[in-house]
């Protein structure tokens, strides 16, 4: 049976759409709910590995999910987060959202994972902190804001912007990640040679997008036409994004750094004794750096 590979249909997936398209191998599932529904379709069994985002994948496995273990790693930088209120509503800046009602996509979720860290980076009193309602997808969300619903919503800058030109929501503030923004994890039940095997493509696939050559024709044009964005948005992407090459390693300190932020944030807990790097990773399949 050939790999179910969950994504999201992000910009940063580019290199693993022109891999299916080049060479095939492996059924792509889209996830429009992002991460947490990548999570969710892993513990049902519908989908064998996913390219993901770091926080929620780390934060799933500490709060005990058993239903993937990390493989690899995939986007080398942090990821720009913006703070997404409606075209018409009384929000103007982040500081207005103190224990105001936030959209989320799914509990768990990098939406919901990013605005505690939010919280965390603002400073924000226990009496201040903001509640969430789960929205599923990015355009339940959009209305949510738009309906009054909820304050804002975080989610990738660039995915959101054309909405944002055309006056459907507004941005009132940006939150970067303070650590490597995606990675790799797969169902333990996934064919380990298999998952190999395509990390191993796959990093053929970034090595090339990560290129001079394809950053400056190319890959503009590609992402452009394949995410409907306007080219000048792509070229700054363009600048503020990294591909790792070799794939099938994961960073030990990308994983203690982003737990300890995590639990700053009261999104995690440690247990005694601590965390072991070893319980977060499928060290058949990738090696820990």
């Amino acid at each position: 049976m050939s790999l179910r590979v969950g994504w999201h249909r992000e910009h940063f997936l580019s290199p693993l759409l022109q891999l299916h398209a080049a060479k095939g191998g492996f059924e792509l599932v889209e996830c429009p709910g992002g991460t947490g529904d990548m999570q969710a379709k892993l513990k049902a069994g519908e989908i064998d590995l996913c390219i993901a985002l770091t926080d929620s994948l780390i934060a799933g496995l500490a709060n005990g999910q058993t239903s993937y273990k990390l493989v690899g790693r995939y986007i080398s930088t942090p990821l720009r987060w913006a703070v997404i209120t409606g075209k018409d509503s009384k929000y103007q800046s982040i500081d207005d959202l103190k224990g105001t009602k936030l959209g989320i996509s799914r509990l768990g979720s990098g939406s919901q994972v990013m605005a505690s860290v939010m919280s965390l980076q603002q400073g924000w009193k226990p009496e201040d902190q903001p509640s969430f309602e789960v929205k599923g997808s990015f355009k339940p969300l959009r209305d949510s804001v738009n309906s009054g619903e909820t304050s804002v919503f975080l989610w990738e800058w660039f995915t959101t912007k054309p909405y944002a030109d055309s006056g459907e929501v507004r941005f009132i503030g940006s939150v970067y990640t303070p650590w490597p923004c995606w990675m790799l994890a797969a169902s333990p039940s996934a064919d380990e040679r298999q998952v190999k095997d395509f990390l191993a493509a796959l990093g053929e696939y970034t090595t090339a997008f990560d290129s001079k050559e394809k950053r400056d024709m190319e890959n503009v044009a590609y992402v452009a036409k394949t995410f409907g964005q306007q080219e000048g948005d792509v070229k700054e992407w363009l600048t503020t994004v990294a591909w790792y090459h070799d794939l099938a390693k994961v960073e030990s300190k990308v994983i203690t750094e982003t737990l300890q932020t995590l639990e700053k944030a009261g999104v995690v807990k440690q247990p005694e004794g601590g965390w072991k790097v070893s319980d977060f990773v499928n060290e058949n399949v990738a090696s820990v750096v």
